[in-house]
């Protein structure tokens, strides 16, 4: 049994974060019902397969929350877990009730008071506020660190942490996440500066990345000295032994890694300790760490009217 099993999560997110967390509360064994709008959750339009990716095996339930509060709220009702990313004031004002059991847990851009609160923004908004750009703007990251870490997975913790304390209270739990907030907690650790000048961002021989004699790319992160040493033997450099941390050596690294093919390389480093991999493409790297077996996403209000019946709505 998972252990999440006989939990229902409802969830009235729209976009990446709310889904993000919806899923992985689906993987852990709960019973995830979205709440979209007649149109839908944009994300069906905007970026099918994250849609499909992020909802699949989940239910769907299209409710006009204006038109027809009630059935929302007769949903909040039988729910363990509600998700929700409505700014400050609007679930209220939409006449959304909290029950007593469930944990309600709202993602936020900027939390649920204070000069940011009503303040819109995306991922990359988030990120910049929290500072955590600061190192390599104006790149843009290749990943959305704030809703999927920030805001998802810490909904998941807190969601996680107020299910344990309603089996010892029997009382549920208001939440509220804000994505930049937990963004900033990601890089807070920094404050007090970094051990050494750009050490994440290539300031460091022994911590970069590298390309390959075919285009490709090779991840190096030997911050140990044994790691170090070790890498600097395969490659043909053992005078660099000394020298992880001088800037100055980052130029020979990287001719003798240009030496050969990224294949090359990990046939070499498979069994050696020298914390080394390959830049992979998102396919490669589903081959071994992709979901398995992903179901598939449910039709926009495909599961309406069997909620309506189990709640006791008109079918019409």
């Amino acid at each position: 049994m998972q252990p999440l099993a006989g939990c229902l999560v409802v969830d009235f997110t729209r976009y990446l974060p709310g889904p993000f967390a919806g899923r992985e509360l689906l993987r852990l064994g709960a019973r995830v019902v979205r709440v979209e709008p007649p149109e839908g959750d944009p994300l069906r339009r905007a970026a099918p397969s994250w849609h499909a990716a992020l909802d699949g095996g989940k239910e769907s339930v299209a409710c006009d929350l204006k038109a027809d509060p009630a059935l929302a709220q007769a949903l909040c009702d039988r729910a363990d877990v509600v998700l929700e990313a409505f700014r400050p004031g609007v679930a209220e004002r939409l006449g959304l009730r909290m029950p007593d059991r469930a944990v309600w847990c709202s993602i936020t851009g900027f939390g649920g008071e204070g000069r940011h609160a009503n303040r819109a923004g995306h991922d990359l908004n988030y990120l910049g506020w929290a500072g955590a750009l600061a190192d390599t703007a104006p790149s843009l990251p290749p990943v959305q660190a704030a809703d999927l870490a920030a805001g998802a997975l810490s909904a998941v913790v807190e969601v996680l942490a107020g299910l344990l304390e309603r089996e010892r209270t029997g009382r549920g739990r208001r939440l509220v996440v804000s994505m930049t907030h937990g963004a900033h907690r990601l890089v807070a650790h920094r404050l007090g500066g970094d051990p050494v000048p750009r050490l994440l961002t290539g300031g460091v021989p022994c911590y970069g990345i590298y390309g390959t004699g075919d285009g490709r790319h090779l991840t190096v992160a030997a911050l140990e000295p044994t790691f170090w040493e070790r890498f600097c033997t395969l490659i043909g450099r053992p005078d660099l032994v000394g020298r992880q941390f001088d800037p100055a050596a980052s130029g020979q690294v990287a001719r003798a890694v240009a030496s050969r093919t990224l294949d090359e390389w990990l046939t070499l480093l498979d069994s050696e300790d020298v914390c080394a991999g390959p830049v992979w493409t998102l396919e490669e790297a589903a081959a071994d760490f992709g979901l398995p077996g992903a179901a598939e996403a449910p039709a926009l209000g495909a599961h309406t009217e069997a909620w309506r019946r189990e709640l006791g709505f008109d079918q019409a």
